[in-house]
């Protein structure tokens, strides 16, 4: 989808929108609350209110072509399609979101954040359920793990450390469970304490950037079978 045929697109809905150029794409900011951003390779990120609209933009921008089955685990009754959807877990920095949501449209993929996804009356946990693993189409996750809390022992407040927030430890191990631990990528800033019981997965420390990262993750992605667009190393 290009700007000019989402433009059109929303004038025909009678949206009121503003239009302004930003990294890499146009973003569309609707008075409604949703917020489209039209990149450069096509792809088409929604963000902001769930709606009608968000949806119809949805389907038109990815064409719902139907999904390939690339691996079956018979044990688990468990489908992993072949799908440019990745799942991204984060809490409260919303910047290192929209620099991994970046990444991943340079390397051709579609990111799917749970806050962006129509409601349709579930639960957070319903709707995770809903969009990953068995009967979902999203076989790769990637999970932001920064400070956005404090916490430390009982009786030993000198031992305070940066932990990531408790949703974000629960969506951990529902992706984990959904989708095994070699298709969930988990990438840490150096600051945050180390959830426990984390040895064994995918483990990918940055700094301040995800964008550090970039070459590492390209990787695991291949290894996972998917097939980045080597332009965004």
């Amino acid at each position: 989808m290009t700007p000019d045929e989402l433009g059109k697109l929303l004038k025909q809905k009678k949206a009121d929108f503003e239009e302004r150029p930003v990294k890499d794409g146009t973003q569309f900011r609707c008075s409604s609350g949703e917020i489209f951003v039209v990149y450069t390779t096509g792809t088409v990120s929604i963000q902001g209110k769930p709606s009608k609209l968000a949806e119809q933009v949805r389907k038109l921008s990815t064409g719902q072509a139907p999904r390939r089955t690339v691996a079956v685990d018979e044990k688990k009754s468990k489908v992993i399609r072949a799908d440019r959807s990745i799942f991204i877990v984060y809490g409260h920095d919303v910047e290192a979101r929209e620099s991994l949501e970046l990444l991943l449209h340079r390397m051709d993929f579609e990111p799917i954040v749970l806050q962006n996804l129509p409601a349709q009356g579930d639960t957070i946990i319903e709707k995770l359920e809903r969009y990953v693993g068995e009967h979902g189409n999203v076989g790769f996750a990637c999970v932001l793990v920064t400070p956005d809390d404090e916490g430390y022992e009982v009786g030993k407040p000198e031992n305070k450390k940066y932990r990531a927030r408790q949703n974000v430890v629960l969506e951990l191990g529902m992706v984990l469970a959904r989708l095994g631990r070699k298709r969930v990528a988990i990438l840490r800033k150096q600051s945050v304490e180390e959830p426990s019981d984390i040895s064994g997965l995918i483990y990918i420390p940055f700094n301040e950037r995800v964008d550090e990262v970039r070459a590492q993750l390209f990787k695991e992605l291949e290894a996972a079978g998917y097939k980045p667009n080597a332009a965004a190393l």
